[in-house]
């Protein structure tokens, strides 16, 4: 984690030429001046007290600085994502600032491939999109042994294309690491078993028990007591809630908030109500049974026809209908239990009206489901396959059955046809703006996996999907609480330019960088 918390450092240091962390500088050009390579980035001095640096290839001019911290600035993540990001990027100097390990960890798993989309040119912009996704790759909690020399070849390439373009001051021990780190995991195992997130975090709330900078062994060991003493009080007093203490995240993700009753129109509810016999499992020999016709009218009528049938059924002496299918064949309540905030299946999520008002994204939602594939209009032999399909949820609901009650979401669905698509380096965009069928809305709640959205740099009406991993939370002694991170891409760039000597590493569409002569160094020298 620290190997990749100094990469990261590095490398957007050196994009954002950040002083004090950018690799490039009047120095590095004269060693490369020096060294006898690159001798067209050579400084040139100017009248006065000042040096001009030529554009490099991995120089970004302001407008691309300013597109690169607005990307970053205008990502909002879900709940226990990560920080705000927002608060890192200082829009004023153009970079940023008090970057955690876990914010460098987040850049280099997702964030940073997209805020370079459409900066830099396009061969230092994928081999910094390879260097992203060998560490999201080697970070899986789950790793083929057999694929690690793959790793470690992928590595390999990777760093001879940064060497071709980055400046030698760029490669310092932290750098070369990395060729290392497949061979670690093949003796150690996965990463995840050996970072330190969990410690630094706990070392901040140690931190925190400090009140007298002269005795801070005892403010640690006094708090400490003392915390322990009223948890352990605490868990003898039933159904007690601690005062002063915030929830955790395994008590945010299972509960709900915004609740209201509401009235819904019956066009709706009866459109969630067929959802709900459509995809229950006790449903599906009544459906089975009525093939032929459910092809012609079968969403209009079914749920009347259902109710009627399952009358007919229990008005016979003898008859098998549970109780499930007697409540599902009457129709839900007219008023519904809606919610702002809904945690199920290790996610928490809210409506798009929420997050409209908030710094986190909760609402957008995936979902694979099986749908009618034809190759024309006249196609007679139509085939079912699964597609993602990705929405924003409007609205989440509990249907009330009586006996039992039903989450489902109410979701704004991108059309598949033209709002879906995959680009050259395997990012999946959608356009949110291009609305699917509105008449299929609904989900269950256990159906959706979380996905945020992210503004695409290039511009235009598309939007960049990233998926999450849920936070899913043993009740017993045993927790799974590792933080995997889903990779960005569908796909590793393809490198291409690994043979090619003609490497423009003049910049001629960017301005150079003017580099102040410091002259305090020099009166300090004189007067010692």
């Amino acid at each position: 984690m620290h190997i990749e918390k100094n990469v990261c450092e590095s490398l957007i240091g050196t994009l954002l030429n950040i002083p004090g962390k950018t690799k490039d500088g009047e120095n590095a050009r004269l060693d490369m001046v020096a060294m006898g390579i690159r001798e067209s980035l050579k400084p040139v001095s100017e009248e006065g007290k000042r040096t001009f640096l030529p554009a490099a290839c991995y120089t970004l001019s302001r407008s691309e600085k300013k597109q690169f911290c607005s990307t970053l600035a205008g990502v909002k993540v879900p709940t226990g994502y990560s920080s705000n990001i927002k608060s890192l990027v200082q829009m004023k100097d153009l970079k940023l600032i008090n970057l955690k390990s876990h914010d460098c960890h987040t850049l280099m798993q997702q964030l940073l491939p997209i805020a370079i989309r459409g900066v830099l040119p396009k061969e230092v912009r994928n081999t910094i999109i390879r260097l992203c996704y060998f560490f999201n790759s080697i970070c899986s909690k789950i790793i083929d042994p057999s694929k690690l020399q793959q790793l470690q070849d992928e590595v390999v390439v990777t760093l001879c294309l940064l060497e071709k373009y980055f400046p030698p001051a760029f490669f310092d021990v932290m750098v070369h690491l990395t060729i290392h780190l497949p061979r670690e995991i093949k003796l150690c195992g996965p990463v995840w078993l050996r970072w330190m997130y969990s410690m630094e975090r706990y070392m901040k709330i140690l931190k925190g028990y400090v009140r007298n900078r002269h005795r801070p062994e005892g403010c640690i060991i006094e708090c400490y007591i003392a915390e322990e003493a009223v948890e352990f009080c605490s868990e003898y007093l039933a159904n007690a809630r601690t005062i002063g203490v915030p929830k955790g995240i395994e008590e945010r993700i299972e509960s709900r908030s915004g609740f209201k009753v509401i009235p819904i129109d019956y066009k709706t509810l009866c459109e969630a109500h067929y959802y709900v016999l459509q995809n229950t499992t006790v449903v599906d020999p009544y459906m089975s049974k009525n093939e032929k016709w459910l092809q012609a009218e079968h969403k209009r009528s079914f749920s009347s026809w259902f109710k009627r049938k399952i009358e007919t059924e229990l008005a016979r002496p003898e008859n098998t209908i549970s109780q499930q299918i007697r409540w599902l064949a009457h129709e839900p309540k007219r008023e519904v239990l809606s919610y702002s905030g809904y945690g199920i299946g290790g996610y928490y999520y809210n409506t798009s009206d929420h997050d409209s008002r908030s710094t986190t994204q909760n609402s957008g939602v995936m979902v694979e489901a099986e749908s009618l594939h034809m190759s024309t209009a006249k196609d007679k032999n139509p085939i079912y396959a699964n597609m993602l399909y990705y929405g924003v949820i409007e609205d989440i609901w509990e249907l009330n059955y009586t006996q039992f009650k039903i989450p489902v979401f109410r979701c704004k669905w991108v059309d598949n046809k033209g709002g879906v698509k995959v680009d050259e380096n395997g990012f999946t965009l959608v356009d949110l703006n291009k609305e699917g069928d509105p008449n299929d809305q609904f989900i269950f709640a256990s159906q959706a996996k979380q996905v945020f959205y992210v503004n695409d740099p290039n511009g235009g009406r598309w939007s960049v999907v990233l998926t999450t991993k849920p936070k899913l939370y043993d009740r017993g002694d045993v927790c799974d609480n590792i933080e995997e991170t889903p990779s960005f891409s569908r796909g590793l760039p393809e490198s291409d330019d690994i043979d090619n000597e003609d490497v423009a590493y003049v910049r001629e569409d960017c301005e150079g960088i003017y580099v102040e002569e410091d002259t305090t160094s020099r009166k300090k020298r004189k007067k010692t």
